[in-house]
């Protein structure tokens, strides 16, 4: 598995960074695509049902955990 790589995003107009290892980000980009979202679309979407307490790179890696292993 590689390093955290920091990465910028959009998320109601202010821009953040979220760092994530290439693995997560290349997985969480495919299921954008999959979706046919916008990358930031799908960030803003797990950043509003986020539990506080979970930091937004956190709650990106069970994102694509959950969707990997519990495929609807």
């Amino acid at each position: 598995m590689s390093r955290p790589v920091k990465r910028s995003l959009t998320l109601q107009g202010h821009r953040t960074s979220v760092s994530l290892e290439d693995e997560f980000w290349h997985a969480f980009r495919d299921i954008a695509a999959e979706r046919g979202q916008p990358l930031n679309a799908l960030a803003a979407e797990i950043d509003e049902s986020r539990d506080l307490d979970t930091g937004l790179a956190s709650a990106i890696r069970l994102f694509v955990l959950r969707h990997y292993r519990d495929p609807a």
